[in-house]
């Protein structure tokens, strides 16, 4: 009797258990819709599900309420973007300060629809996204970038912020001084290639009240994230040492690794072997500090020789090593899991053979390693890497480098090869990601690829009409044909590095900078332009980015034309044609800063003014300043352009300056009858981009808030004459 009584209780504690844990993740959600929508909150009613092998959601109806039932509140999520997508036409913009645009009346569902995962681990970020996007979020900013994540059903996020204070506190205690610490640490906006072993010191030291702030707000992301069923991925010791632990510990296995980019030496980096004692003593100290501060989900992200030189390509040497970074962590953690990026398995691929690379997957057990295959839309390395030993991995696409606001990346062929990757890729392919270097402002590639992690078993004609859908807020035949042109014809080229414009680039002599030239389809993309300025009214944000979006590129890319026409009239020593197009290569430039501040998120303004923010004192204010100019313009090492947008006030008071240069010289040459001078104007333009960089308090140009449709039908026809003279000499493509 007593026995059956304990089971009995036993069992009325695990249901309680359980149903507290339903009422936790319906409430988790039911706030996720609130925080979109009050009014949305009020149309939908989450019900937690039967648990199932695969992560699934129901859409359906229940008199006047929108019914989303789902196994935890990360698929209730998706569920509700399914509803938002499908029925609202309305897409979740990832920024914070854009508001969720809804329909008068929320419709019901037509018909209830059931749809399961394809696979069970959806990941995102890449460490550089911390870098180009998010090294100024505030909590609000992250906390729609975390719902964002959840609607389209994201469940393992990299999770790095806030670890320079763990690493503080490890630091001091093995008797380094506070300066020492924060002067090893780089500025804000470069701590992604600290973090992965590139650069130390750089636009250091970093503030104390960085790294006050970044704990406070690693907090509640790691909460909201948990609270969300993601399972967040934080970091573990990598090797990474500052180089004053060489005088510390003289005795230890340090060596300097080569420089990263050309950077100098007071900003290279130290590592230290696995098998050196202190390696272990390390990791203990960082994982316990940070499993107190931040608590632990039992994946750690940690990435060797990140385009760095290892000491050895030795297989033996990289067993040992990869096997001893594991043990270190098992040591402290029974259930720890390793996620590795996969990035150097592409970028240094002639290095990492098959045998290197099958020593180090081998080292650990099975399914203990998680493979980020990088940059799948450009090469699939699982193909490469027999399908990287039985390790488990993700495929991901990458779409952006740099934060470089153009338009890029291959999407349809992306999604085919997704679709065959599912179907051979292995059992052991457990995941769909996206390693995005930077957010822009256009969100499709990124959502279109997250979509394919969940079996809606849509047509390329249905995702294409339902987006245009979304982007119009109305279903608008122009718009859908746009759509389908950008689809089909214009996103077909995998991203790349250095990606601006002809507008954007360094002004050569008598050439375009190397990646400034247009990728995209430029007469495909005009008729997707002219059907775009052809809808009814723009009045949603994604319409207002499309137009942005396809109108800079359009006529940044006209620039080049305009550059080399002006180019080919100072070889003739023309004058009046020199003057001609020096006229429209300023007018776009004006044209193309106006245009770019019809969006706050295409404006120098918001991302300085997101850096300024965040620090209290006046000084740290303007080194926070600096750290942002300096990463979007000449950026450190060789690296200058790197991140270049196509911003708003960046135009105007930074490239326009630059062209200004290169067509004054130009002129001067013609009427003074001696050379260019180059070297000269280089270096001038180069002075002109370091004062540029280390400047605060600019004022940058203001505009008066204008109809965008109305404004870029408007630059549509100022520069009909010379999109046509230009297009005419471009061959079509297949």
């Amino acid at each position: 009797m007593r026995k059956r009584l304990v089971t009995s209780v036993a069992f009325m504690m695990l249901a309680i258990v359980n149903m507290l844990a339903a009422n936790t993740q319906v409430e988790e959600a039911q706030a996720l819709a609130n925080r979109l929508s009050p009014r949305l909150a009020q149309k939908v009613e989450f019900k937690q599900g039967k648990k199932k092998i695969a992560d699934y959601f129901t859409l359906s109806n229940d008199g006047d309420k929108v019914v989303i039932t789902a196994n935890n509140a990360n698929s209730m999520a998706v569920g509700l973007n399914r509803y938002l997508k499908k029925y609202c036409h309305t897409t979740v913009s990832w920024y914070a300060d854009i508001a969720v645009d809804l329909p008068a009346v929320l419709p019901s569902v037509d018909e209830a629809e059931t749809v399961e995962a394809r696979v069970p681990q959806r990941f995102f970020f890449n460490y550089c996204t911390f870098g180009y996007t998010m090294p100024f979020f505030d909590w609000n900013d992250w906390e729609r970038v975390i719902d964002w994540m959840a609607l389209n059903g994201v469940n393992m996020p990299l999770a790095i912020t806030g670890q320079e204070s763990v690493w503080y506190n490890v630091w001091r205690s093995m008797g380094m001084t506070d300066e020492q610490v924060r002067g090893y640490f780089t500025g804000p906006v470069y701590l992604p290639w600290h973090r992965m072993s590139n650069i130390d010191a750089w636009c250091g030291p970093l503030p104390k009240e960085w790294l006050d702030g970044q704990v406070v707000l690693q907090k509640q992301i790691l909460a909201r994230e948990r609270a969300l069923n993601m399972r967040p991925v934080l970091p573990a010791f990598a090797g990474h040492v500052p180089k004053t632990l060489t005088t510390l510990f003289p005795k230890a296995d340090i060596k300097k690794l080569d420089a990263w980019d050309d950077f100098d030496a007071p900003y290279q980096t130290y590592f230290l072997n696995s098998e050196d004692p202190l390696y272990a003593q390390i990791q203990r100290k960082f994982l316990e500090e940070q499993t107190r501060m931040f608590g632990t989900d039992h994946i750690y992200g940690i990435d060797l020789f990140n385009e760095m030189e290892p000491p050895s390509y030795d297989c033996d040497y990289i067993n040992k090593l990869t096997r001893h970074v594991y043990e270190s962590l098992k040591a402290v953690d029974k259930k720890a899991e390793w996620l590795q990026m996969g990035w150097f398995l592409y970028y240094q691929r002639n290095k990492w053979t098959a045998d290197v690379t099958k020593s180090m997957l081998t080292a650990l057990p099975q399914g203990k390693m998680t493979l980020l295959d990088y940059f799948c839309e450009r090469m699939e390395v699982w193909r490469l890497r027999d399908k990287f030993y039985g390790q488990p991995y993700i495929w991901c696409y990458l779409g952006n480098f740099g934060g470089n606001s153009v338009m890029q990346g291959n999407v349809k062929q992306s999604g085919e090869l997704l679709e065959t990757a599912l179907k051979e890729g292995g059992n052991n392919l457990k995941g769909i990601g996206s390693t995005l270097e930077g957010f822009d402002v256009q969100q499709f590639p990124f959502e279109f690829i997250l979509d394919k992690a969940w079996s809606y078993g849509t047509s390329d004609a249905d995702v294409v009409n339902m987006v245009a859908d979304c982007h119009a807020d109305q279903p608008d035949e122009n718009v859908r044909k746009a759509w389908d042109v950008l689809y089909n014809r214009v996103l077909t080229s995998p991203s790349t590095t250095f990606r601006g414009t002809a507008a954007n680039g360094f002004p050569y002599f008598k050439k375009l900078a190397k990646r400034s030239r247009a990728f995209a389809d430029m007469k495909a993309l005009n008729e997707a332009w002219q059907l775009l300025l052809k809808q009814k009214s723009v009045t949603v944000d994604a319409a207002k980015v499309d137009l942005v979006w396809t109108g800079r590129e359009l006529l940044g890319n006209l620039f080049g034309y305009e550059k080399n026409e002006f180019d080919s009239a100072y070889v003739a020593r023309d004058t009046v044609k020199m003057h001609e197009k020096a006229y429209f290569m300023r007018s776009l430039l004006a044209d193309l800063d106006m245009l770019n501040a019809q969006h706050p998120f295409c404006t120098v303004d918001k991302w300085i003014e997101q850096a300024r923010d965040l620090g209290e004192a006046p000084e740290v204010k303007d080194y926070y300043e600096m750290n942002a100019r300096r990463l979007i313009t000449t950026w450190g090492g060789d690296l200058n352009d790197y991140a270049i947008r196509n911003y708003s006030g960046i135009i105007a008071n930074y490239q326009a300056k630059r062209w200004e240069i290169y067509i004054e010289e130009a002129f001067r040459s013609v009427r003074t009858g001696t050379e260019f001078r180059d070297k000269e104007r280089t270096e001038a333009t180069h002075q002109f981009e370091l004062a540029f960089a280390d400047k605060h308090g600019e004022e940058f140009p203001k505009y008066p808030g204008v109809e965008l449709l109305s404004l870029s039908r408007s630059l549509a026809s100022k520069y009909a004459a010379e999109l046509q003279s230009w297009l005419s000499t471009l061959p079509t493509k297949q």
